[in-house]
């Protein structure tokens, strides 16, 4: 069997993970048991494992989670460092996988609270690099999954079909289709050489133009002193979700125009300067703090492949503008001007400039690009698209769905947003040292979209 190398953007995520800044996201998933019946499986509803009818939800969900891991070809990988190209890294099976090594069960007062401590925590590097925790709260009729899935193996869109590969069976989900075949190398052999000429000097141009649009954006800039609330170090993380009405977001798109993400990313806007206001920090008259928003790279229909297929926009919000009206037609303007470059020229492509990296550069580079991230933006705001149809674990219906973004070295927060059964979700990611006052920000987006929802009617 051929090994299969990582691509270059996931081995950058792969390197330039630190112990205080782990590079996985995640997601916490609620869900609902208040008709979960343990009495009303039988051992081949619940899988091939010995089956307790006195078992609680969150007890059967641990089992089942354990049960289908094994199954799941993409669960059971992990990564290895190679001699050859010098640097690189390439996935192999793990022969000694343990799926108790993966799937907890954790008994807490506050499920969303303790998801904060358990997202600082990393990931093994010598095993698959995945978990899944089951918090069992107080309540009987719920319990959460919070799902951690290091970068490197996948991004949103992977992460979500391979999380759905462990629910109960349901309308198809295109999972991780096989990779797309690795570009050609230097040492592909004479009748290459035309096309690897081709293709390099075709890379050039691309970091080029990318490096040239970073130059026009006034990358890199220092950072307003009132915003370095969205700056820390701290290693430690807190976490906090929101569900809000999609219908009060499309009313608000409907009339003020724009898409339903520049209306999302507008709320992030507006919550900011109310945030910061609240706390006592000067809201800046200049520019606004800049917000990298990840897109997604791969083909309509195409499947989730396993890894990253990402780019991104650049985006300045604008949280001095005062009326929440014009800083969604800002917001707006600088996205229509984002969509006009596409996403792979302009300043927000850093990523793309991964695949023009040698392996060796990753690896003896990856410390010094980590500490870069703090110059090139200073906030991720992301969204995962979820599918309409509702997901189930054994029996028990998913309610609420909470995707988190890693935190980049000197960032303070990231957020991320999807929609799913009508109900906008915020999944906030936050430096707890830095940022004591998550749930502020937290009342703040609902505030906000409060406000604009009053501006539209």
């Amino acid at each position: 069997m051929a090994t299969e190398h990582l691509s270059p953007l996931d081995l950058a995520f792969w390197r330039i993970e630190t112990a205080d800044h782990p590079m996985h996201l995640g997601a916490l998933v609620v869900f609902d048991a208040s008709s979960f019946a343990a009495s009303a499986f039988d051992a081949s509803a619940v899988e091939a494992f010995a089956f307790d009818a006195s078992a609680d939800a969150a007890s059967v969900a641990v089992r089942l989670l354990a049960a289908r891991c094994a199954q799941v070809p993409g669960l059971r990988r992990r990564i290895h460092d190679v001699l050859v190209p010098v640097g690189a890294a390439a996935w192999a099976a793990d022969e000694d996988f343990d799926a108790a090594r993966h799937v907890f069960l954790v008994r807490t007062s506050d499920p969303q609270a303790a998801a904060g401590p358990l997202m600082a925590r990393p990931l093994a590097r010598d095993r698959p690099p995945w978990e899944a925790h089951v918090l069992a709260g107080p309540d009987p009729r719920s319990f959460a999954v919070l799902f951690k899935f290091h970068h490197a193996l996948a991004d949103g869109l992977a992460a979500l079909a391979l999380a759905a590969s462990l629910f109960d069976e349901g309308p198809p989900v295109r999972g991780p289709a096989r990779p797309l075949p690795e570009p050609p190398t230097a040492g592909s052999g004479l009748r290459s050489l035309p096309g690897v000429l081709a293709a390099r000097l075709q890379g050039v141009g691309q970091a080029l133009e990318i490096g040239a649009a970073m130059a026009r954006s006034g990358l890199p800039l220092a950072v307003p002193a009132a915003l370095t609330a969205v700056a820390g170090g701290t290693g430690t993380r807190a976490v906090a979700g929101l569900a809000l009405d999609l219908d009060d977001v499309n009313r608000i798109r409907k009339v003020a125009g724009g898409t339903v993400n520049d209306v999302l990313i507008t709320l992030v806007a507006g919550a900011l300067r109310r945030w910061l206001a609240g706390r006592g920090d000067a809201v800046p008259e200049g520019p606004g703090p800049r917000a990298l928003i990840p897109v997604s790279r791969r083909r309509p229909g195409a499947g989730a492949k396993y890894g990253n297929r990402l780019s991104g926009y650049l985006l300045r919000l604008p949280i001095e503008e005062p009326d929440p009206l014009r800083r969604l037609e800002r917001v707006r303007t600088g996205m229509d001007r984002n969509k006009e470059v596409g996403p792979a020229r302009g300043a927000g492509a850093v990523a793309l400039l991964a695949d023009h990296v040698h392996p060796l550069g990753h690896r003896l580079g990856g410390p010094l690009v980590a500490q870069s991230a703090r110059l090139l933006f200073d906030i991720l705001v992301t969204s995962v698209p979820l599918p309409g149809f509702t997901f189930t674990l054994g029996g028990s219906r998913v309610r609420e769905v909470y995707p988190l973004a890693p935190l980049a070295r000197g960032h303070a927060l990231a957020v991320a947003v999807s929609t799913y059964k009508d109900t906008v979700h915020y999944g906030l990611v936050a430096d707890a040292g830095a940022v004591p006052d998550l749930g502020a920000l937290v009342e703040a987006l609902r505030v906000e979209l409060e406000e604009l929802v009053g501006e539209v009617s």
